[in-house]
C-alpha cells in the first residue's frame, strides 16, 4: 500500500504466434474494466516511448545479423525502459497492468530456441525485471500449424515480419519451450487451450483470474 493506494496486479500473456494473446489481452482489459479495476494494457517489446522505438529494430530484422545475444539484451534494454517508465508507476498507482508478452517470449524464443545460455538470460533477468514478476501469466497453448495459419490471416497479406516468417518446427519448439516454463512454474503460470473459440478462451481466463486474484 502506498498513500492508502492498493498495490496493482500484473497479468502477462505469452504463446507462440497466432495464439491470439493480444486478443485475449484486449478481452481481459475490457473485463477488468467494467468490474471498476482501473487498467494499463501495454505491450512488448514496446509499451514506453523507448522500448517502441526499440521495437521496429527488432521486428523489422535489422537486429537479426548481430545474433540471439543482441536480441535478447535489446528486448532486454527495452524491458528495462518499459517497466522503469511505465509498469512501476501503473502497479503503483493501484492499476491492473495486462501485458501482451514478457520475460517468457524471451526465455522460449532467445533462450531456448535461439540457443542462449539460461544463464545469461537469467542475468539480463535479474538486472531489467528485478522484483517486478507477473502474478498471473497465460500461456495461450496451439499447434504449430494452428498458429502459423492464424498469424499469416491476421496481418491480411502483409508481410510476415521476421518472427512469423520463422519455420513450422520453429514455433513448435516456441511452443515447447512455453509450455515447459509453464511446467516449471504452476504457480505463476496458467496454460489455456487456444484452440477453442475466442470466447471460450476468453472464459477460461476470466476464471482464472477470478480463482486466483480475486479482482
Amino acid at each position: 500500500m502506498q498513500h492508502g493506494v492498493e498495490i496493482g496486479r500484473f497479468i502477462t500473456f505469452e504463446g507462440g504466434e497466432g495464439s491470439g494473446k493480444s486478443t485475449q489481452a484486449g478481452i481481459l482489459a475490457n473485463r477488468l474494466s467494467r468490474a471498476g479495476r482501473p487498467v494499463f494494457a501495454t505491450r512488448e517489446p514496446g509499451g514506453s516511448p523507448a522500448a517502441e522505438e526499440i521495437r521496429e529494430a527488432l521486428l523489422s530484422g535489422q537486429v537479426r545479423q548481430f545474433g540471439p545475444l543482441a536480441e535478447a539484451i535489446l528486448f532486454s534494454v527495452a524491458r528495462a525502459d518499459h517497466i522503469d517508465y511505465a509498469i512501476k508507476d501503473a502497479l503503483q498507482q493501484g492499476r491492473w497492468v495486462v501485458c501482451d508478452r514478457f520475460i517468457d517470449s524471451t526465455r522460449a524464443i532467445q533462450g531456448v530456441t535461439a540457443g542462449v545460455p539460461r544463464g545469461l538470460i537469467s542475468a539480463l533477468e535479474r538486472l531489467t525485471v528485478g522484483a517486478v514478476s507477473p502474478d498471473i501469466t497465460f500461456i495461450l497453448d496451439l499447434p504449430a500449424e494452428d498458429g502459423g495459419g492464424r498469424g499469416a490471416g491476421a496481418r491480411r497479406g502483409a508481410e510476415p515480419d521476421r518472427f512469423e516468417g520463422q519455420e513450422l518446427m520453429l514455433h513448435e519448439r516456441v511452443r515447447r519451450a512455453f509450455l515447459d516454463i509453464a511446467e516449471e512454474e504452476p504457480g505463476r503460470c496458467v496454460v489455456v487451450d487456444a484452440s477453442q473459440p475466442e470466447a471460450m478462451v476468453a472464459e477460461d481466463v476470466w476464471e482464472a483470474v477470478l480463482h486466483r486474484l480475486n479482482p
